[in-house]
Formats: structure tokens, sequence, C-alpha cells
């Protein structure tokens, strides 16, 4: 008999029995009434865990990571509101169950089981992960086994303070709601739990407004792996700016105790809360995992025999409120209609081709309010003596300031943030003087953590801001990224559109910065963001051109909930001249306010039939220097700049390109994972007789005169033009 059988023989003969583990009495301010809703919820839980490995036994369920030892949950929800958003642990079934009996309508059972069976009627995900999550609930799905939620879930309570001072147009949360996350002791130790729980102390002890609620699961493991005694307590009673709560997950009466003081604390001071509850983990791990395999079989005996639903029985039998013959056959009742809900859902609909499962990957679009851009007079009254430099030629840096500007100006909604955005300004001068224009509560200086950064966006997006977050460098992207890939990409996917956190991020990136930072500073490497799916990558080289692109890239954001990366070229920030110094030639005039490029819009210089040039970014101007030499050679040259990297503009591209006689990439990211892979491909399969690509070297940059030795240059563009319109290359 396997263990999750064996937990069950325990309850059903130790339950009529009265046989039950030792406890405390029960305590208010739970009454018997709703303990026993309670239990019936948590034998819910308990059932849908066993069911599901029966399901995949049989090859109709695919995933069974359960909560079996955390139904403790269910009192935790039934202290809170059912419009708290909740970010929730893969363990929490229970208070999935719990809630669901706060909210009208809600068929739990029913959907739990479609999720349970991958069906395509599933509510939440529509057959594409087995996830906790509905939006009648207020609880937006979670993937994440290592607490990647925490972030966004920072940035959430952050969002419901600030949504009180700056109301955005689809505000989702109500005004006095906190946020709630879970997690396991395990994942707690995560850098990505750390840097959370850090951030929310850091933003509490400047008296920010934070209504957060952490909620840990302490079951003692994680996997196979003990965590030690008192750890969680040691490491968390004593941080700045959170209150430290604890409860023994067991028993419903002290958890429900424990998490009303916690929620009643944050929802009046609005400030951050920990409640550490005590459970345990039944039938190991995950699917197929023996715990009996790395424990001592009677440390796993003495958690089955811990088994809460045996506790919850015993505190309601000593309530008065639920005999241990009752309590049974509520259990067996669950179990039964488990069972038939079962073998009904398996026979509904799934997802069966690319398409159906791809459908969710570009998020709904939502309607918006229309606007008719900033006034003139407003316009004048923020941008001050700077309205005197939109007449003449400005550098990208100083066309992207502007932009900003008359983009915050006309949507309130924008919030932008990241390390030193606000009174510094940016290390590169981008968001000068725009915490003075708008204040400190629309441009945040943050503390020194790209997860952090990111989930403050992440977070505000899913209650209505258009959040803009800078990373200083695209090198420290990495220290972050499965925010993208992991949580902010994924939501619409998983949620069927239901939940969104569009977002614009700005990262200052790419390579040619003349003795400065090596590859720290320079990071020539787009890999990591083109392959995630839905994601938007935008990449302006001029000024003018970064203006437009950012209004499109706001827009994609707000009206169509997506996320927008911008990378913009470091080395062109500051850029002025093109061919001599002095010239001027980069430079461009601001764009009037309400001209943008859109999405997939490439731009053309010159109409040679010779040779194409496609390329962005540093590649764009250094390809335009080449131009000029490779024009007193003969060759009549057309350079083509892509702007937007994903999705890549192929059939612009290829239009582009139709009638000359040779194609040369030019691609300042490596050679491999470049965008000239793509682009190579592409133009092989569309039949492009004569093509070739200069690339950076795979390597990193360094640092000093040698900054450029791995890049593409103007002198080798040339070279490889000429070698490929000569039939050398």
């Amino acid at each position: 008999m396997d263990r999750v059988e064996i937990v069950h023989e325990n309850l059903t003969t130790r339950l009529p029995a009265g046989d039950f583990p030792s406890g405390r009495a029960p305590v208010p301010p739970l009454t018997g009434i709703e303990g026993v809703a309670l239990f019936r919820a948590q034998c819910l839980s308990r059932a849908l865990d066993r069911e599901s490995r029966a399901m995949q036994k049989a090859g109709q369920g695919f995933y069974t990571i359960g909560s079996s030892g955390h139904e403790g949950m269910a009192a935790v929800a039934a202290a809170l509101r059912p419009t708290d958003p909740a970010f929730l642990h893969y363990r929490d079934a229970a208070f999935q169950i719990a809630r669901a009996g706060q909210v009208p309508g809600v068929n739990i059972t029913w959907d739990m089981a479609l999720s349970f069976a991958c069906s395509a009627e599933d509510p939440i995900s529509g057959g594409r992960h087995k996830v906790l999550g509905s939006r009648a609930l207020m609880i937006p799905p979670q993937t994440s086994t290592i607490a990647s939620h925490l972030p966004k879930a920072v940035g959430a309570a952050y969002a419901i303070g600030l949504a009180r001072r700056h109301p955005p147009e689809h505000r989702l949360y109500e005004k006095d709601a906190i946020a709630v996350c879970s997690f396991g002791d395990a994942s707690a130790n995560h850098s990505t739990a750390q840097g959370a729980i850090n951030a929310a102390g850091w933003t509490a002890v400047q008296g920010t407004p934070l209504p957060l609620m952490f909620i840990c699961e302490d079951n003692g493991i994680g996997i196979s792996t003990r965590t030690p005694t008192g750890w969680i307590e040691n490491s968390m009673r004593h941080r700045p700016g959170i209150r430290y709560f604890k409860a023994d997950g067991l028993d419903m009466f002290d958890t429900y105790r424990a998490a009303r003081e916690a929620a009643e604390y944050t929802r009046r001071h609005r400030k951050p809360a920990f409640l550490h509850l005590r459970t345990v983990r039944l039938y190991g791990h995950a699917g197929a995992d023996v715990a009996t395999s790395y424990l001592p079989r009677e440390e796993v005996e003495r958690d089955e025999a811990n088994d809460p639903l045996l506790h919850s029985a015993r505190l309601l039998a000593e309530e008065g409120a639920l005999a241990p013959e009752d309590a049974l056959a509520i259990y067996q009742e669950t179990c039964a209609r488990v069972t038939q809900v079962a073998a009904e859902v398996i026979q509904r609909p799934r997802l069966k081709t690319a398409a159906d499962v791809m459908s969710t990957i570009i998020p709904p679009k939502r309607s918006c309010a229309p606007t008719n851009g900033p006034t003139p007079e407003a316009r004048a009254a923020r941008f001050g003596s700077d309205m005197k430099a939109m007449d003449a030629p400005q550098t990208l840096s100083k066309c992207l300031n502007m932009a900003l500007t008359d983009l915050m100006l006309e949507h309130g909604e924008i919030i932008l943030m990241g390390e030193d955005v606000g009174l510094k300004g940016g290390v590169y001068g981008v968001t000068q003087k725009l915490q003075s224009r708008f204040g400190r509560d629309r441009v945040i200086d943050t503390l020194l953590d790209e997860q952090s950064i990111l989930g403050l966006a992440i977070g505000l997006a899913g209650n209505g801001f258009v959040p803009i977050p800078e990373i200083q460098f695209l090198a420290y992207l990495h220290n972050a990224e499965d925010q993208l890939r992991g949580e902010a990409a994924t939501l619409p996917f998983f949620s069927r559109g239901q939940f969104t956190n569009p977002m614009v991020l700005r990262i200052a990136g790419l390579g040619y910065q003349k003795g400065f930072g090596g590859h720290f500073h320079n990071d020539n490497s787009l890999a990591v963001l083109r392959d995630i799916p839905g994601l938007v990558i935008a990449c302006p080289s001029t000024g003018a051109d970064g203006a437009r692109m950012l209004r499109e890239c706001v827009r994609l954001a707000r009206e169509e909930n997506r996320v927008v990366v911008c990378v913009e070229p470091i080395a062109l920030y500051p850029m002025r001249d093109l061919d001599e110094a002095g010239d001027g030639g980069w430079m461009t005039p601001y764009p009037a306010p309400d001209e943008r490029i859109a999405m997939g819009e490439i731009g053309q210089h010159g109409d040679g039939e010779d040779l194409a040039i496609v390329t962005y970014g540093n590649g764009h101007y250094l390809s335009r220097q080449a131009e000029t030499a490779l024009a007193q050679a003969g060759t009549r040259t057309r350079i083509i700049d892509i702007r937007w990297l994903a999705p890549l503009p192929v059939e612009a591209i290829l239009q582009a390109v139709r009638d000359c006689a040779h194609v040369l990439i030019v691609d300042e990211c490596r050679f491999t994972g470049g965008q000239a892979e793509a682009l190579m491909g592409h133009f092989h399969e569309a039949g492009v007789p004569s093509f070739a690509r200069v690339t950076a070297e795979d390597s990193f940059i360094a640092t000093g005169p040698a900054y450029g030795a791995t890049l593409p240059s103007k002198e080798g563009i040339i070279a490889a033009a000429k070698a490929l319109v000569e039939g050398r290359s």
C-alpha cells in the first residue's frame, strides 16, 4: 500500500474511533460553525489530491504535486477578504477552496478537477498547466516553486497604496485590500524570496504604505533536504519593518487567530506582516516521490499521525460542533463526489493543436479612455526651459527624456522606477528632471536589486498602472531575467488573458562604450530576450526614432497589455556626429507628441539596388558611416533599420530588400544567438540569392582600447560589403 492509501486508511479508521492526536483546546475567534465549513474545505482539498493521483495512474491526470498536510491554509483564507489578491504556494488548494466558499457562483470542485485533467475548459489556464488560480477569487495563477512570485507580491502591495494617491483607469484591487503571498520554508531560502522580503522591509521602514502579508508554510523539508530547526523563526522574527506572527498550521483555530491578527495589522497599519505556519508534508514531495526512500519510516509515520484533518476533527469535537462519525461521513461523501466529478471531467475536451496552446500568448486588448495628448500649457509648465530645445537637433538620450515627459503628462498611470532614476536622473541622464516634474510617487528610486525592480513593475501593472522600469545595464538583467520569462510573460498564457502585467522595460545595453566597464557595462547578447514568447523588443538608434518608438511601446503596454523591452544603445545616447567631428549628423529634432513608429515598421535610408544592409542599433550607425565609403567605391546602398527585434518584422524586411542584388546583415550581437541567425534562415527560406553577415565574436567585451575588438566596425562592414558584391564572400 502506498503512502496515499495509508493516509486515507488512517483517516477512515481513526475518525470514527475518535483516535485523535493531542493538541490545544480550540481558541476564539473561530466558531464551531465556521470550523465545520473549513473542515469541509480541507476534506475537499485532500480528496482532490487523492483523486489526482488516481487520475495520473489512469493516464488521465498529468501533474500531482498536492496540498496534503497544508490544509490549514483554509483558515488563512477565512481570515482574509476574497478581494485580497493572493499569490499562492503550489500546496494551497485548501486556501482556494475556502475562498471559493466566500464567492457565490464558483464550482470549485469542477474547476479544479478540470485543471487536473488539463481540460481546455479549465477556467484559469485552459488546460495549459495544473495551476491554482481564479479571476473570480482574485488569485492570479502561479507556476513558481521557488518563490519567484514574491517580488510581484511586493509590487502588488505597493500598487494598492499608490492607487489611493494616483488611481489608475484599470485599477483591479480594492482600496483597502492587502496583498497575500505564500511559500514554503525551503523556498524562503531562495535569493528571490530573500530579495522580496528585504525589499518589503526596506520600503516599510521608510514609511511607504505596503499592505503585504507573507505566509511561510513550514513543513520542515524541501524535497529531501531538511530545514534546520528554528531556522525560519530565527531568521524572520526580527526583520526590520516586518511584524512576525506564528501559529500551528495543523490547528485551524490557532491558524485562524494568527492569520486574522496578521491581516488586521497589515490592513490597519498598511505595513507588511510575516505569518509563520507549522505544517506537515504528506504523500512525499510530488508525483512518484517516495519519502521513505530518503527519510526514516518512523519520521514519515509521525507526520502522517499528525494529519491536520485529524486535528480539525478533534477540535470540532471538543467544540461540540461535529461528532467524529459525522466528520468521517463528510470525508467519505467528499471523496465519493470528487471521484464522480473526475470521471466526468476526463471526458471534457483538451487542447490539441499548436494554435490552441499558443492562443493565449498574446494578451487581449483593453479599452482605454481616449486622450488628446498633453496640452501646450501643461507642456510649457513641465518642460520649462527645455521647451526651447525642441526646435534644435537633439541626442538620443535627450529625445527619450522629452518623450518620457510628454508620455507622463498624457498618462497619469505611467510610473518610472529603477536604480538612480530619480535624484540622479539615471546613469546616462535619460530620466533627468522627471522626479522634480512628476514627484517621487511616479519616479521611484528603488533599492539595488533588479528582481525587486521588475517585481515592483509586475505588481504595479497588475493593478492598472503602466510601469516603465529601468535596468541600468543589460548585463544586470541576468540577475532577474526569470521575472520576465517565468512571471511577466507567462501570466496571460496561464490565465487565458484574465490577468496581465503590461510594462515597458527600458534597458541601457549593447556595446561600444569606449574605455568603460568591460563586459559588465557592455553586453551585446539579446538571446535571453529573443526566445521569450510574446515579448516585444524595440531597439531605437536615433533620437527621433527613440521618441516615436517609446510612444508605441507605451501604447502597446497600455492598450494591448503587452510586455515590451526597449533596448537603448548606450553608446548612442550622447552621439552627436556621424562622419566628422562637429557635423551633428546623428542628432535629430524632437518629433511632435502625436508621432510614433508602429510595431513592425522598419526604417530605410537610401534606395540603392546593389546592396541592402540590414541592421539595428549601433550597427545602423556604423552602416551609415560605411555607406559613404561604399558610395565612393560605386556601390549603391540602402540601409534597413529593423528597429523591432521581436516579433521580427520578416515580411517588411523581405519587401525592403527584394530588388537588391545583395544583402548584408550587420549584427552587433554575437555570432551565436544573435538576430543574424534568424535573418540568415529567413533569407535562405525566402530564396534571397546573395546574402552574408557581419557579427560580433562569441566573446565578452574588453575594457580599454580593445573595447571594440570583438565587435563589428565601420571598416569590417566595408570589407564584408565589398567581398559580397564582388562575389568573394
